[in-house]
């Protein structure tokens, strides 16, 4: 406790240490409004000082900026003014040529015309004399051909007569004819075709009759081929259609489709071919081999003539896939146990995927938790550097508050620490 006077009123009271800390706050408190206001005022001077500077040297500059384009567009108008001229001069000097140019050139003019006159009546003669005989030669060509038209014109008359007279004694042969009777010409028609390349292009190959009724209907022919090994290559159910043109009741090929490709199944054949005379001006199935997969799969509509290009073509592309067909059939005879063995690897997926789900979860809640540990560490961390730093900033006040700072604005403490200073010296006889 201290007894201190106050300068103004010269009253004595006592001091103690929250009382001094208080005064020190308000010593310091108001030295420092001062000492920001004084640098206000000097870095405002500062800064129109230094705006003045700057405005007084753009001027300057601006000044010599403008002088010296001035100058430039002096000089740019002068170079403008002299091509201006010399280009005048020029064009002048070009129009007195171009004038006397265009004078010579109607004087040339009016020759070129008289010339082309009177070369243009030599030419008219020329070209007349030579439609005249063009002429001619066109008439007598015209009768040339007039009689060469009526013969040929007489030729064909008889060619087409007798082509008539054929297709009128075909249509009595097919008049004579019953419905079975055409049907079995085509089939004889389509077997006799095979049976002329058989030994040669199929001779591991099986065509006959399908005489297998057991199922309510059989198709007319069967193909089949098998490699050294007796695995199938290809197999093809074939049907054949035709019919009288005189028959009474047209019939579509798509109204046999659905029976032949019962009967595709029912005989395990893996093509079925419909060789038909059907429809006989379609568009669609005179353009020879017709996919109508579309109704059934993997069959064909095809005409007559491509009864073996359609054998050839569905062999080549079943000998494409015959080593895959090789493999299986080799996996067939090892009695693999396909089913056993997706009954097993099914098992083991289940297992493995319930233990995985439940291991899973387990993780899941452990990551869960781990997570929420992190973050209350990152929260507790955090406090602790701020307040690290809230002890840091304070340390610095103390460390930088000293007694000189304190009293060097304050004439009536700094004599009051000077005396207690000195009091204290003697008490303990320091010189």
């Amino acid at each position: 406790m201290k007894d201190v006077i106050c300068p103004k009123c010269q009253s004595v009271f006592n001091l103690d240490q929250a009382g001094f800390a208080e005064i020190l706050k308000q010593v310091r408190n108001t030295e420092f409004e001062t000492e920001v206001n004084q640098r206000l005022l000097l870095a405002e001077k500062e800064k129109s000082d230094a705006l003045a500077l700057a405005e007084t040297s753009l001027k300057s500059n601006f000044d010599l900026e403008m002088a010296k384009k001035e100058q430039e567009i002096a000089l740019l108008k002068a170079e403008a003014n002299r091509q201006l001229s010399e280009s005048l001069a020029l064009k002048e000097s070009e129009l007195v040529t171009l004038k006397a140019q265009l004078s010579n050139f109607q004087t040339e003019k009016t020759l070129a015309i008289t010339q082309a006159v009177s070369n243009g009546e030599m030419e008219r003669e020329a070209l007349k004399n030579a439609l005249e005989k063009k002429e001619l030669e066109k008439q007598n060509l015209e009768s040339t051909l007039r009689q060469e038209m009526q013969s040929e014109s007489q030729r064909f008359n008889a060619i087409i007569q007798y082509k008539e007279e054929q297709l009128q004694q075909a249509k009595d042969m097919k008049m004579r004819l019953s419905t079975k009777m055409v049907g079995e010409s085509l089939e004889q028609h389509c077997e006799n075709e095979f049976n002329k390349i058989r030994a040669l292009a199929f001779p591991k190959a099986e065509f006959k009759k399908d005489n297998d009724a057991s199922s309510g209907s059989k198709g007319d022919f069967i193909y089949r081929e098998f490699d050294e090994h007796n695995v199938e290559i290809v197999s093809i159910m074939f049907e054949m259609k035709n019919e009288s043109d005189e028959s009474a009741s047209k019939k579509k090929n798509e109204d046999f489709f659905k029976e032949l490709n019962k009967d595709r199944n029912q005989k395990k054949c893996e093509y079925a071919v419909l060789v038909s005379m059907l429809e006989a001006d379609s568009d669609l199935y005179n353009t020879g081999i017709v996919d109508v997969s579309y109704h059934f799969e993997k069959m064909y509509v095809i005409r007559p003539q491509f009864f073996i290009p359609m054998i050839t073509l569905l062999r080549n592309a079943a000998l494409n896939s015959l080593v895959y067909k090789q493999e299986l059939a080799k996996v067939r005879n090892q009695n693999v146990d396909i089913t056993g063995f997706e009954a097993r690897l099914t098992n083991f997926q289940e297992g493995f995927s319930k233990n995985y789900l439940s291991a899973s979860a387990h993780f899941e809640q452990a990551i869960k938790e781990i997570d929420a540990s992190i973050a209350k560490m990152n929260k507790v961390k955090s406090e602790l550097l701020t307040s690290a730093n809230q002890l840091r900033l304070a340390n610095d006040k103390a460390q930088d508050l000293t007694i000189k700072k304190l009293t060097s604005n304050n004439p009536t403490m700094r004599a009051k620490f000077d005396e207690e200073r000195a009091k204290n010296a003697d008490e303990n006889n320091i010189p």
